[in-house]
């Protein structure tokens, strides 16, 4: 099945690199361009594309203020930020807004093409980089967890176990080492996690398991 792409950047240059490195996957097509945020969700409305490559300084609407717009309208697509800069303030601004990972544009080639393809397969995509920065943002901030103590309550043991590692940074892979388990199963421990919690992906999932101190 192949995976159909919007390129949001402001940048001609910008745009053309990613295309040409996108369309050297056959299973990934390129089908639309936008150089401006309010652009990005006109086209995003007439295109329905799985996954949008967003970048954050445009003209006009941002790339977070059109991340919001997108998905407000069509949230089976994936937006992925694209941008040079990996600050906090942009990282949570990001998530919060609903986007399935977040890279900066010194990405290799390779690492493109598969981001692209992990979160078109439902998966959120948040590197080392960007977990170390949700991990040290929260712990300088207040924890609700008797606030929120209920809603960690639905998951069994093991799942809240599972969602602890998600939000250590633990790959799927890494997850099923520690509990001598498959990557399978600690794939559904996730899925299961994420609707027991009602929240949108694995980013999701990293959020609340901050905000409920989960991690402690």
């Amino acid at each position: 099945m192949t995976i159909s792409v919007l390129l949001a950047d402001d940048q001609h240059l910008v745009r053309a690199g990613f295309r040409s490195l996108l369309r050297r996957d056959k299973e990934i097509d390129v089908v639309g361009e936008a150089s401006t945020g309010d652009e990005a969700v006109r086209t995003a409305r007439s295109l329905k594309p799985d996954v949008i490559l967003m970048d954050i300084r445009m003209p006009g609407l941002d790339g977070i203020a059109a991340t919001k717009a997108v998905l407000a309208e069509n949230p089976d697509t994936k937006v992925i930020i694209l941008t040079t800069f990996e600050t906090d303030e942009y990282v949570f601004a990001a998530l919060a807004a609903g986007a399935s990972g977040f890279l900066t544009k010194e990405i290799a080639p390779d690492g493109l093409r598969q981001a692209v393809r992990v979160v078109a397969a439902g998966d959120a995509l948040l590197s080392p980089s960007v977990t170390r920065r949700v991990v040290g943002q929260f712990t300088h901030r207040p924890v609700a967890a008797a606030k929120n103590e209920n809603r960690l309550a639905v998951l069994t043991d093991r799942e809240r176990e599972v969602v602890r590692m998600v939000a250590a940074g633990l790959s799927n892979e890494e997850i099923a080492r520690e509990l001598v388990i498959s990557p399978l199963t600690a794939k559904t421990h996730i899925t299961r996690a994420i609707a027991k919690l009602g929240v949108r992906d694995r980013v999701q999932l990293v959020i609340i398991a901050f905000e409920d101190g989960l991690t402690g």
